[in-house]
């Protein structure tokens, strides 16, 4: 590992620790408790809007294809640091997801909350189990100073039409040059039809990294798990029915799980928080089965 890389996981490591309960909620945030599945995801109002808004504003001026492709080759080589799943999922300690409307806590939190609701719904799944787990890890690159809205938030294809479904659709694309670019701004763009979703670049972010990072070192958590990951946060695609047109028969053999995997993701945010200590040995177990040992990233 190259220098860069021992001080990126020196820097990571000061974060394993466990979170401050100072950060758990703030205290000037507005929490209510036992939310009805409608009062997820609210984009129009709320306590966290002005932030959530700001951050989308960011996005959606600063994903262009070409940004994309730049990302694409900074982080697809996993030569950031070295270290074991566990670490990196304690590590989110340390990030609180700034597009998020519906929680303000640690993401490591979160993680445990997937990673349950789905244990107890499905008790024989471990694989399934395990991607609630670690669904989010690719939001490390926030603490290598990437800032939030190329880590966080909705994904979205980039080379082709802003589809009307994307969160602030008309009040955030303005100013991304792609949005007046002929060669982009069609319903197809660069792609072909039924192109397939492996096929097309997707908005920079979490979702991408970490499916990256899962087949950079070989880990063996099956398709439909990978597919969980890389498009968890493509919200157009998995809940509003969009972009169906550059799918192929894979894209669509696997939307289910996708959809299905995005009711623990999204439903599990409560203020009711685990005990990561507890919880860690079990699924210790988990990384030790599908993504064992020191992982590049």
């Amino acid at each position: 590992m190259d220098g860069r890389g021992l001080r990126n996981f020196s820097k990571l490591s000061n974060t394993m620790v466990g979170p401050d309960p100072s950060l758990v909620y703030r205290p000037e945030i507005a929490v209510k408790e036992n939310k009805k599945k409608e009062e997820y995801r609210n984009y129009e109002s709320g306590s966290l809007f002005d932030r959530v808004h700001h951050t989308y504003k960011l996005m959606h001026t600063n994903q262009t294809l070409e940004f994309v492709k730049q990302k694409q080759a900074e982080w697809a080589g996993c030569t950031h640091t070295q270290m074991s799943m566990m670490d990196a999922v304690m590590s989110l300690d340390k990030v609180v997801d700034e597009s998020d409307p519906d929680v303000d806590f640690p993401n490591s939190f979160h993680a445990f909350q997937t990673a349950e609701g789905i244990r107890q719904a499905y008790p024989d799944n471990d694989w399934f189990q395990l991607v609630g787990l670690i669904h989010d890890v690719g939001k490390i690159m926030a603490l290598w100073d990437e800032p939030q809205w190329a880590v966080v938030g909705d994904t979205f294809p980039v080379g082709c039409q802003f589809q009307d479904s994307i969160v602030f659709r008309d009040q955030t694309f303005q100013d991304n040059p792609d949005n007046n670019n002929p060669n982009y701004n069609t319903k197809y763009g660069i792609y072909e039809p039924k192109c397939g979703l492996d096929n097309v670049h997707m908005s920079w972010g979490h979702d991408e990294y970490l499916y990256r990072v899962m087949k950079f070192n070989n880990c063996s958590i099956p398709e439909e798990g990978l597919y969980m990951i890389r498009f968890h946060s493509f919200y157009p695609w998995h809940t509003h029915g969009d972009y169906m047109y550059l799918c192929d028969e894979k894209d669509l053999r696997m939307l289910p799980s996708v959809q299905e995997f995005n009711k623990f993701d999204l439903y599990t945010k409560t203020t009711e928080l685990p005990d990561p200590d507890r919880l860690k040995p079990y699924y210790q177990a988990l990384i030790d089965k599908y993504c064992p040992g020191i992982l590049k990233f």
